[in-house]
């Protein structure tokens, strides 16, 4: 799974009057253009950033409860890493792991033990985390967390893309009109002209962390853990990440530092766990799930989904997925047999995915997964999870670890977001936290989306199509019916630019609904997972351009807000010296005489090609790019 190329590891040990008249440590990223200076003044530890020599992070604090002040430095460690791995999937095929490292060994005079501060400096951003060893000899082996001193104290004029809760929509405000608590990652433009992004990594067992501006303190942003951590030594904190770039598109480019900050993969055998394309079946009884079956199979999607009902009332705690028991408000035909349903699939070399509630979760979990594995069910998708305390984060990480036992794959939904998890435990494919299709976002959410929610990692955002007003008139009658406002390119090209290994389809579509278009070889030879990725260009809330590679195939969605858009796309990432043939899908209006209006074109390129494009108002184009024989 994970190869080495080269560690070089080199102990710095300060000690006496040298750490006395110490009090600026720096650490630079491998390229030298990132450098975190740890300060210790008055006893305290203090932070800056530069990128450039130019500010990202102003002097800021560092600490956690009891560990704020009357402190020293003691040793100074340094480390330097460079290596390679190779995810089980993933938006590319290598991910290179290379940062410099200093640890920090930490006293508090009251306290009978150190706090290590880790600090790493990587290309892409700086991280840092606090890690407490074993306190066993102190005759403490307990650790009580209540808050921590962090801050992130930015320079004047800085704006953020600003969400409340994680399926919010986002907002660009300046960081003292925040109308409250701030989700994570927050994304920032400083005035200088950089972009950074503050985020975490390997939150698992902790407290979530949202960020706040206190009253009077326009620029500081302070960490507001959700509630106290209790845990046994040895113990670490999640990482504190300060992703820097000079344009918005790198941001996302170099969202592999939050799997770089996680543990590799602890499953042995990974071979069962098989990303890829899903359907919901809306009818709860057999002979519409085999139907919906059929049409996966005659599609290339690779997996089905008994959605919420199947096992009763979702919020109910008399409904127990142990057995199908169909919810009669959703279907009056209670005669759902999911693994004759199972069986029928896998004939047709399609998987299925059944939805549990956290009510029923919490009460089954350690029956259904054997259970299920019986079946012969390939995943769960949890509904509306309680995120948040440390006590049900620390349940939903174990809930994933117990579903790898049983070969289960996941998919969390709701308010969930991922920190890197997913190196670890690759059998949680995705996740939602997102303002996905289901909420009928328009262009300016899905052109903020890449550069905000999709640096944390894979969202599920259950990508529509046909859901239309003019496509679906009978539901049109409906005064509190919703419809997408996206043109049909659009979204295609959100399947690309979203990037989720669990990659649902014609959400809000039953099989009826799809029409016979010829655009629909792109969705059935879409790829959900990819050999390299490429950020061609974008604005965040304006336009964005995303190519993804899997074998030797070009896989490219583009899309603008809710204004129309001249775009240039430059195809530099193409192989030098080669031809190619581009299939272009793009919003041909009325002429085109198809319910979805999308215009299909051949053109021969190479890497020197520049795509002119003439981009409607919530509007996109989608290609498809081969190597010409």
């Amino acid at each position: 799974m994970s190869k080495k190329i080269i560690i070089v590891l080199i102990s710095l040990i300060f000690c006496g009057g040298f750490l006395k008249s110490q009090n600026s440590f720096v650490t630079e990223s491998p390229d030298n253009n990132l450098k975190i200076y740890v300060l210790f003044e008055q006893n305290e530890l203090f932070y800056r950033i530069d990128y450039k020599n130019k500010p990202v992070i102003l002097k800021s604090s560092l600490g956690i409860t009891k560990w704020e002040n009357n402190l020293s430095i003691n040793k100074v460690l340094q480390n330097s890493h460079d290596s390679v791995w190779h995810p089980v999937y993933g938006e590319r095929a290598t991910v290179r792991d290379h940062f410099n490292e200093k640890i920090f060994v930490v006293n508090e005079k009251s306290m009978h033990s150190n706090m290590y501060l880790i600090v790493r400096a990587y290309n892409e951003g700086i991280a840092f985390r606090y890690f407490f060893p074993s306190f066993s000899n102190s005759g403490v082996s307990q650790l009580n967390i209540s808050g921590e001193k962090t801050t992130f104290n930015v320079p004047k004029n800085t704006t953020c893309w600003f969400a409340p809760f994680a399926q919010a929509d986002y907002k660009c405000l300046p960081i003292k009109d925040w109308p409250g608590e701030a989700e994570r990652p927050l994304t920032l433009r400083l005035k200088n002209g950089l972009y950074a992004c503050l985020a975490e990594a390997e939150m698992v067992d902790y407290s979530r962390t949202k960020f706040i501006v206190k009253k009077g303190e326009e620029n500081i942003i302070h960490c507001k853990m959700f509630d106290e951590v209790r845990h046994l030594t040895p113990f670490a904190t999640p990482w504190r990440v300060v992703m820097v770039a000079e344009k918005p598109a790198d941001l996302l480019a170099n969202n592999d530092i939050i799997l770089n900050l996680n543990p590799s993969c602890r499953i042995k055998n990974t071979d069962w766990i098989k990303p890829g394309k899903i359907i919901r079946t809306v009818s709860l009884t057999t002979e519409g799930a085999e139907k919906v079956v059929d049409f996966a199979a005659k599609h290339k999607i690779d997996y089905i989904h008994f959605d919420a009902g199947w096992y009763g009332p979702e919020t109910s705690i008399k409904s127990d997925p142990r057995k199908a028991d169909v919810d009669p408000q959703r279907c009056k035909i209670n005669d759902l047999n999911i693994p004759q349903v199972v069986n029928y699939a896998k004939n047709k070399g399609v998987g299925v995915w059944v939805y549990v509630n956290q009510t029923g979760l919490s009460q089954y979990l350690d029956d259904i997964l054997p259970l299920y594995q019986s079946w012969g069910v390939a995943g769960i998708k949890f509904g509306f999870v309680n995120v948040g305390s440390f006590q049900w984060t620390k349940w939903l990480h174990q809930a994933v670890r117990k579903c790898a036992d049983c070969h289960i794959m996941v998919d969390i939904h709701d308010e969930y977001r991922p920190t890197g998890f997913s190196r670890t435990f690759p059998n949680l494919l995705t996740q939602e936290g997102i303002r996905g299709n289901e909420e009928f976002p328009d262009g300016i959410t899905n052109t903020t989306l890449p550069f905000t929610r999709f640096i944390a990692g894979a969202a599920d955002a259950t990508i529509c199509y046909f859901h239309r007003k003019e496509l679906k008139p009978e539901l049109a009658k409906n005064p509190h019916a919703r419809f997408l406002l996206n043109t049909s390119c659009h979204q295609m090209a959100l399947s690309v630019i979203d990037y989720s290994p669990l990659q649902f389809l014609y959400w809000y579509d039953s099989p009826e609904d799809v029409k016979d278009v010829p655009e629909l070889r792109f969705f059935d030879d879409l790829p959900t997972t990819w050999s390299d990725t490429k950020i061609v260009n974008g604005q965040i809330g304006e336009f964005v351009t995303v190519a993804r590679k899997k074998d030797n195939i070009w896989f490219v969605g583009a899309i603008t807000n809710n204004d129309a858009r001249k775009m240039k796309v430059h195809l530099d990432f193409l192989d030098s010296g080669k031809n190619y043939l581009l299939t272009l899908y793009t919003d041909g209006g009325d002429k085109i005489k198809t319910p979805t209006h999308v215009d299909i074109n051949k053109i021969e390129v190479t890497n020197k090609s520049v795509l002119r494009l003439d981009i409607l108002p919530r509007g996109g184009c989608a290609m498809i790019i081969q190597e010409k024989k």
